[in-house]
C-alpha cells in the first residue's frame, strides 16, 4: 500500500517550498574585514529542502517527482536553487558551486579538435631531444 503521502496537492507542495526559499533555517555569516558579522546569507541546498519538505532522502523527493501532478513544482524548485549555484560561480566561489552543479548533471567536456592535433603531431614528430628541450624552455 505504501507511505501516506505528505503533500495530496502541488499548491500544497509549492507553499511548503516557497516557505523553505523565503526563510531557510540555514544561513551563512559574511564578515566584514574586522571579522564583524554584516549578514547573514541564505544557504539554499536540495537536501536542506527535502529535509524541510520532510523527506528522509533526496531519492524520495525525486521519486515524488515522478508523479506528473508534482513534477513541475519540483523542478522549478530544483531549477531556482541550480540558479543559486550557478550566480555562486558568477561571484568566483566556484569549487563547492562546480561540485554541486555536477550534482545537478553537468559535465565537464573538452573538445579535441584532431585536425590540430595532428597537425602539432607531424610539427613534432621527427624532433630531437635537443629542439624539443628548446621548445619547452620557451613554453
Amino acid at each position: 500500500m505504501g507511505r501516506t503521502p505528505f503533500y495530496k496537492t502541488a499548491k500544497e507542495l509549492q507553499k511548503k517550498i516557497e516557505k523553505y526559499f523565503k526563510d531557510p533555517p540555514y544561513k551563512r555569516d559574511v564578515f566584514n574585514k574586522d571579522g564583524e558579522v554584516i549578514a547573514k546569507v541564505p544557504v539554499l541546498t536540495i537536501t536542506g529542502l527535502v529535509l524541510y519538505l520532510g523527506f528522509c532522502d533526496r531519492h524520495s523527493f525525486y521519486d515524488l517527482e515522478k508523479q506528473e501532478k508534482f513534477s513541475h513544482t519540483i523542478k522549478k524548485a530544483r531549477s531556482f536553487i541550480e540558479q543559486e549555484y550557478e550566480v555562486l560561480l558568477q561571484k568566483g566561489l566556484g569549487a563547492g558551486a562546480i561540485f554541486a552543479l555536477k550534482n545537478f548533471g553537468w559535465k565537464d567536456r573538452f573538445i579535441v579538435d584532431d585536425n590540430k592535433s595532428d597537425a602539432l603531431f607531424d610539427k613534432f614528430k621527427d624532433a630531437t631531444d635537443e629542439e624539443l628541450d628548446e621548445i619547452y624552455k620557451d613554453l
